[in-house]
C-alpha cells in the first residue's frame, strides 16, 4: 500500500539521518565528530628541550587520552628562527592533523625577514594560549655588575664596548635586551649564538657579561653563585624570584618581554576542530600534574581563547615591529 511504503521510506530516512548519512551536511558533521581520525603531529619549530618543546611533550599524552587514544607525535623542525617549522604547518592541509606549538618569536619574524613564505597573522589560526614565561636580566658573576645601575653606568661610560649574549637574532632574549637598550638609552653590543646552550655557557664563563634568561634557567645559576640577577623583565615579580625587582620598579617602564606560548593550526581549520582543541587544552592545563610540571619550568599557566590569542598576536606584531625599526635590527 502507498501509505505503508511512505512510512517505510520515512523510517529508513530517519535511521540514516541518525547515523549522519542522510545528507552531505550531516556527513561533514560526522567526520568532524570523529576527529582526530589519524596520527596528530605537533610541530615544534625549535630544538628539543626548549620551553615550547617541554610544553608540547607535557601536554601531548593528556591530549591523546582526550582524543580517543590517538597517537600524537612531537615533530621538532628548528631553523630560520622558527620559520621553517611554522611555514610547514602554514602549508599543511587545514584538517586539524598538523598543529604548531608556537612562541611569540613567530610574530616578530615578519619585521625582520622580507622573504618569508607565510604570514603568521593570515596563514595560521590561533587555537589558544597555553602559558607564559618571564625573563630575568642577569650578569656573569665574573663581571663587576651587581645592579641595573651598575650596568647602565658601565654602558654609558663605554658605549658599545659592553656585550650581551642571546640564542640568536630575533629570539625573545635578543628582543628583550633591545627593548631595554631603547628605554635605558644605552649602547650594548649583541653577540648572537646558535642556541641557548652556547649563549648561557659564554655568560657563565664570563666571556660575555650579560643576557636575558628565562627565570627558571637563570635562578638555578643564581643560586649556584655563577650568575647575578639584576632585574625581572615582566610586569610583575616572578614567583620563582620574588626578591628580584622588575625593571619598571627600577624606573625602566615598558620593558615587558615575557614569553607566551600557544597552539596554532593552518588557516581554514574548521571552527569545530578549533573549539575542540581549545576546550581540550584547557582541560589538560587544569590538571594538577601538568600545572606542577610547567611551573617547575618557570611557566605560568595562562589558557585563553582563540580570539584572545589572535588579538595578542596582532598587538605584539605591531609592538615588536616598532622595536625592530627603532633598534635597526636586521636578520643575518
Amino acid at each position: 500500500m502507498p501509505s505503508t511504503d511512505l512510512s517505510r521510506r520515512r523510517g529508513i530516512l530517519a535511521a540514516l539521518s541518525a547515523a549522519g548519512l542522510a545528507a552531505p551536511g550531516s556527513g561533514r558533521a560526522f567526520a568532524q565528530t570523529a576527529w582526530p581520525s589519524k596520527l596528530v603531529r605537533i610541530v615544534v619549530p625549535y630544538t628539543p628541550g626548549t620551553g615550547m618543546d617541554i610544553l608540547a611533550r607535557t601536554m601531548a599524552p593528556h591530549l591523546s587520552a582526550l582524543w580517543n587514544g590517538q597517537a600524537i607525535v612531537i615533530d621538532n623542525r628548528p631553523g630560520a628562527s622558527g620559520n621553517l617549522g611554522a611555514g610547514a604547518v602554514a602549508k599543511s592541509p587545514p584538517d586539524g592533523q598538523t598543529l604548531l606549538m608556537g612562541v611569540n618569536t613567530l610574530i616578530i619574524n615578519p619585521a625582520l625577514y622580507t622573504n618569508m613564505s607565510y604570514d603568521p597573522l593570515k596563514d595560521l589560526a590561533p587555537l589558544g594560549l597555553c602559558a607564559t614565561g618571564s625573563f630575568l636580566l642577569v650578569a656573569s658573576a665574573a663581571s663587576k655588575l651587581r645592579s641595573v645601575d651598575d650596568l647602565v653606568k658601565a654602558a654609558r661610560a663605554r658605549p658599545g664596548l659592553l656585550d650581551y649574549a642571546s640564542p640568536g637574532i630575533a629570539t625573545p632574549h635578543h628582543m628583550a635586551m633591545e627593548l631595554f637598550k631603547l628605554q635605558a638609552r644605552v649602547s650594548i653590543t649583541h653577540i648572537p649564538f646558535s642556541g641557548t646552550a652556547g649563549a648561557v655557557g659564554a655568560v657563565l664563563s664570563g666571556d660575555v657579561p650579560l643576557m636575558f634568561l628565562p627565570v627558571h634557567v637563570a635562578m638555578a645559576q643564581v643560586k649556584g653563585g655563577r650568575l647575578v640577577a639584576l632585574a625581572a623583565a615582566g610586569d610583575k615579580r616572578s614567583s620563582l624570584a620574588p626578591d628580584v625587582p622588575t625593571l619598571a620598579e627600577l624606573g625602566y617602564k615598558g620593558v615587558e618581554a615575557d614569553l607566551w606560548y600557544g597552539m596554532l593550526a593552518p588557516a581554514g581549520t574548521p571552527a569545530e576542530i578549533v573549539a575542540k582543541v581549545n576546550a581540550d587544552m584547557r582541560k589538560v592545563l587544569a590538571l594538577t600534574e601538568v600545572r606542577a610540571a610547567l611551573v617547575a619550568q618557570g611557566m605560568e599557566i595562562a589558557p585563553g581563547s582563540p580570539e584572545e590569542m589572535g588579538a595578542l598576536m596582532r598587538r605584539d606584531a605591531a609592538r615588536w615591529a616598532t622595536v625592530v625599526k627603532q633598534a635597526g635590527i636586521r636578520a643575518e
